[in-house]
């Protein structure tokens, strides 16, 4: 279930209430298991795209994919929104080759958007910053858990949705 998201890269769409349910639900089941123990991602190559990463964003998305068995690696993004087309393409094509996902943090929406049109794989804006749209689904989990556990969660679970 992989779609164009508000922002315009690929992922989860919030405005898209049965893709927001099924990232509820799985982030539920994620929360009631043991994810730690379990390596649903194993395998999986997603980079991490930023010009920053040591942000609170970066070590969160980093931990959430861990934990589920990907491997994450940091890439210093080279590109700015006065990066020529040619540029744009052939670094998304790249990174399509090379992960199964990106996330882009600290890049202008439209670049990211530029880089997932050309990736062949989600490209996630922000996905793990506190200003993304699923940090507010946190509050739609229920249970004792701490905020932090609860992101985790949703974080984990929007890989899981748009991967699977």
């Amino acid at each position: 279930m992989c779609s164009v998201d508000r922002e315009g890269a690929a992922g989860v769409d919030l405005s898209n209430p049965v893709e927001t349910a099924a990232l509820l639900r799985q982030a539920r089941a994620l929360a009631r298991s043991d994810a730690a123990d379990r390596q649903l991602m194993a395998g999986k190559q997603l980079a991490l795209l930023s010009t920053d990463c040591g942000d609170e964003g970066a070590r969160e998305f980093i931990q959430a994919a861990q934990a589920l068995g990907a491997h994450v690696s940091f890439v210093q993004a080279g590109l700015d929104e006065a990066s020529s087309e040619p540029q744009i393409a052939a670094t998304a094509r790249v990174l399509g080759q090379l992960y199964d996902a990106v996330e882009c943090q600290h890049l202008p929406v439209e670049l990211v958007r530029r880089i997932a049109r050309g990736a062949g794989v989600p490209v996630f804006a922000g996905l793990a910053t506190p200003a993304h749209p699923t940090a507010t689904l946190v509050e739609a989990l229920e249970g004792d858990a701490s905020w932090q556990a609860k992101r985790r969660s949703i974080l984990q679970a929007a890989l899981l949705v748009s991967l699977g």
